[in-house]
């Protein structure tokens, strides 16, 4: 089976951010995660080099387009490395190869009768570098960089995307999967419920220069994105290359939501205008926010890769962005929430885990793998098992439905249960009674073997920290070619095999006080007047009439629920009502995460933000107490009958 998935090719006006790095470490865990499964891979990311934004930013400079992006393309490159990307192929809209491709296809399309000269008049954004439709709009700006759009008229060439609009309409409804997650499917289809208008596919050299001229008429250069949406195709060598005919119609672009019309509506237009099969998925994912607003280049407050990486080291970033965000919504972005994920997930439970099960191995048995037990296992071994087996079906799943902080989820409810399983069978009491012996071997190759098991899957998050954790556990090199489902399954550990003392996969981050006083950015000013009262719980936890009457009740879909460190009571649930926000609930005794995903519950919306435990909760869920007969209680979440929109109002 081929797969072949691409990062979107990032536009060269300014120095690669974390959303940059998010996207890339996104498609090469994915790439990392189908050739695991054995398929034939092929990973493609680029940039994209032309247009008017290039053009500005090469003038503030004072140097040529051309030195221009040379530049900011190096530092792309030089970037994903330094992140453990490990692409097939880099492209540049500036090769080449490109530009003959460009060409050819625009004066095939312009053949065929699906390119004409016109005039238009129109919302024109500057940043976008494109007209925006009244719809788009929000008072009046465009709502990604917040000012309003020029009003141009000019002649232009356009291309016949309406001719198009019903048969993208149809296949988008009869491939539930071709755009996910279906919140973006549904948006897309929403936007074609209108007609469609034709799309502006040149500019006039007489204000831009710096471009693909048409073939058909050099005053014109080619539009960005009818110029960076060909990159697909570009290369895997597009019209009579092997590799387009082994990739294209498996091919899968991941994307972040700001570029969501180019790739669901012009992308595949252009694609049926060339007499193409159209892509297979297209991924969409949400925003990293800063203070609520999107982290972007053109609004200014980005986070630099570099800065993370010589902070907290590769595998913690890669870990994460992974697991930090749930594919598809915004994530918010704090040195505190990296901190307290090293820490907990990372330095707690897997860097102790393999610290101590290794530690054990060496003392115990020699540094060599023990043969297990022939006896029936014990209750502990049989659950430990069949988690593993659970974990690993779950784990495939998620990870195909890009639902990555999921994956990462059922990796470590395995990793908190080996915690456990050495705790209940205690192998330094076994140690000392030499009827136990057996006992003793069974339970070091059950930590062997899963911890082999739990390397293996994590190898397409963390390539850096799994290779040294496959080392310590004396895995050969055959270990990086094994495959999944075959390589999952129990008893792959070789029994002799030589153990080392790893050393620490993930030291903990200790932050002095004056370290923990972190600046935070600025918030913006909306309108003046008197501050709008919020209602807040006493410390008692009770709240006046008065003030009940100023709650804001509304229906949240639980998306994610994360423990919290030295919290046993505490959950962060992650819920859409409709934005996304955090919510700490003391509810951990009474509900497991598995059990809360997809609840819908009711939350006072309008609580003061708070921090708890270091994690920004931001509302409360409501729920019922049930006292029983022998004194315990129960807490039982309120929700509704039946499903309805997050984010609607309780009256």
């Amino acid at each position: 089976m081929s797969t072949y998935v691409t990062t979107p090719i990032y536009y060269v006006n300014a120095m690669p951010h974390l959303g940059h790095a998010y996207t890339t470490i996104v498609t090469d865990t994915y790439s990392r995660f189908r050739r695991l499964c054995g398929d034939d891979v092929r990973f493609q990311t680029g940039t994209d080099e032309h247009g008017e934004k290039i053009a500005e930013a090469a003038a503030k400079e004072g140097i040529s387009p051309r030195e221009y992006v040379d530049k900011i393309s190096a530092a792309f490159q030089a970037t994903w490395p330094k992140l453990s990307v490990a692409q097939d192929y880099t492209i540049r809209t500036t090769d080449k190869d490109h530009v003959k491709t460009v060409q050819d296809i625009l004066q095939q399309v312009y053949d065929n009768g699906d390119i004409y000269f016109s005039e238009y008049s129109g919302h024109y954004c500057q940043g976008c570098e494109r007209f925006l439709t009244e719809k788009e709009l929000v008072d009046g700006k465009c709502p990604d960089h917040q000012v309003a759009p020029k009003q141009i008229s000019e002649q232009n060439y356009f291309f016949r995307m309406s001719k198009y609009q019903d048969w993208l309409v149809e296949h988008i409804k009869a491939n539930p999967e071709y755009i996910t997650p279906e919140r973006y499917r549904n948006e897309v289809l929403s936007f074609l419920s209108e007609p469609l208008e034709d799309l502006c596919i040149s500019r006039p050299t007489s204000r831009l220069t710096w471009g693909i001229p048409l073939p058909f008429d050099e005053k014109f250069v080619t539009y960005v994105w009818f110029d960076a949406l060909i990159n697909y195709l570009t290369g895997i060598g597009y019209p009579n290359g092997p590799d387009f005919e082994k990739y294209w119609s498996v091919a899968e672009h991941v994307i972040a939501k700001d570029i969501l019309k180019p790739h669901a509506i012009y992308w595949p237009t252009m694609i049926k205008a060339m007499g193409l099969p159209a892509y297979k998925r297209l991924h969409v994912h949400g925003y990293w926010n800063v203070d609520e607003t999107k982290m972007s280049k053109s609004i200014g407050n980005v986070v630099r890769p570099q800065d993370l990486i010589d902070a907290y080291g590769v595998d913690t970033v890669r870990y994460f962005v992974l697991r930090e965000m749930s594919f598809g919504l915004d994530s918010s972005f704090s040195t505190d929430s990296i901190v307290a994920r090293q820490n907990s997930d990372l330095a707690n439970d897997l860097g102790n885990l393999f610290s101590r099960s290794l530690t054990m191995i060496v003392k115990y048995a020699d540094g060599k793998v023990p043969p297990p037990d022939q006896d029936p296992e014990s209750e502990s071994d049989r659950e430990l098992m069949l988690a593993v087996e659970k974990m690993l079906v779950a784990y495939e799943q998620h990870m195909q439905q890009f639902n990555f902080h999921k994956a990462l989820q059922v990796v470590w409810g395995v990793i908190g249960l080996l915690n456990r399983y050495i705790v209940t069978n205690a192998p330094w009491e076994l140690a000392k009674d030499e009827a136990m012996a057996k006992r003793l071997d069974n339970v070091l190759y059950s930590l062997a073997e899963s911890l082999r098991i739990i390397t293996l899957v994590l190898r397409p998050i963390m390539p850096d920290a799994t290779g040294k954790m496959a080392a310590a556990l004396g895995l050969s090199e055959a270990f990086l070619e094994a495959r999944l489902p075959e390589a999952g399954k129990w008893g792959g550990i070789e029994v002799g095999t030589a153990i080392s003392s790893p050393k620490q996969l993930f030291p903990r981050i200790e932050k002095k006080k004056e370290q923990q006083k972190q600046a935070q950015p600025e918030k913006s000013k909306k309108g003046k007047g008197k501050k709008k009262e919020e209602p807040q719980i006493t410390e008692d936890g009770l709240v006046t009439f008065d003030q009940f009457g100023k709650f804001e009740l509304r229906v949240a879909e639980i998306t994610a629920v994360d423990t919290i460190a030295k919290a046993d009571r505490l959950l962060k649930l992650t819920v859409l009502a409709p934005e996304e926000r955090t919510i700490v609930a003391g509810i951990a005794e009474h509900y497991s995460p598995e059990e809360l995903i997809g609840k819908q519950v009711i939350i006072v919306a309008n609580l003061k933000p708070v921090k708890l435990r270091g994690v920004l909760s931001q509302g409360m869920v409501l729920a019922a107490k049930e006292k029983f007969e022998d004194g315990s209680e129960k807490l039982v979440l309120s929700t509704i009958a039946g499903t309805i929109a997050p984010g609607s109002r309780v009256a």
